[in-house]
């Protein structure tokens, strides 16, 4: 599972680039043709998450007795709450944080998932990958190994719930607050899922995007012939 979650590869230089071509007050990028932005057309046809559904909206407090019974209950394990034994870094769990890299490494034993498998182990898999394209992908902090506490009751939730998220909006809007506070005067770092905006660079700007073989597609993938595909299914 863990090959999975590893770093993207960012063309640092080209998001600097349109960082410094962004203005806050109109979420546009100026550029020498006009005004241009990303869209929730965009993004749905980018990365095809729903842009319909229920707003993603939730409590930022933390329960009484913290996020370890709410992991007990739906994951099955308890998670450290203690630094390491060498005293150095953060613990598993703390106080608003949950380390992804954590539970990955501590249930790759589930990653070979067959006929035979438990449901409660398909689902504890299932859920621990969620987390991790969540915090890791969708709406990763600057570290990308890290996801806040106050996505585990939604995560950890129904998964007919889940399903029914506007996903992309909530992963646009995300991308507009991490556009605005990159420009500012001062910013090194941003979070937010990136990716996508570089996708759409490429996709709108060809001039940028890389030539990369088809040869990977499957046979029947209905993506396969279509003249122009868009850089998300590439």
């Amino acid at each position: 599972m863990l090959r999975h979650f590893m770093r993207i590869e960012i063309d640092n230089e080209l998001l600097t680039a349109m960082v410094e071509r962004w203005c806050p007050e109109t979420h546009t990028f100026h550029l020498p043709e006009g005004e241009m932005t990303i869209t929730l057309k965009d993004v749905a046809i980018l990365t095809r998450l729903p842009i319909t559904g229920d707003a993603i909206i939730g409590t930022t407090t933390k329960p009484y007795a913290g996020w370890s019974p709410l992991i007990r209950d739906r994951l099955g394990f308890d998670m450290p709450t203690t630094r390491p034994i060498q005293g150095r870094g953060h613990p598993p769990l703390n106080t608003g944080q949950v380390s992804i890299t954590w539970l990955v490494t501590h249930n790759q034993n589930e990653v070979e998932i067959g006929p035979e498998t438990q449901e409660d182990q398909v689902e504890r898999y299932a859920r621990i990958y969620l987390i991790g394209l969540v915090g890791g992908f969708l709406f990763p902090d600057k570290s990308i190994w890290w996801i806040l506490g106050i996505w585990l009751p939604m995560l950890l939730g129904d998964w007919d719930e889940i399903g029914g998220k506007s996903w992309g909006s909530a992963v646009l809007a995300d991308i507009y607050m991490e556009l605005c506070n990159c420009s500012k005067v001062g910013a090194k770092q941003s979070g937010a899922a990136m990716f996508i905006l570089q996708l759409w660079i490429w996709e709108h700007l060809p001039i940028f995007a890389p030539q990369g073989p088809r040869s990977y597609w499957r046979a029947d993938d209905e993506l396969r012939n279509l003249q122009n595909p868009p850089y998300g299914v590439k």
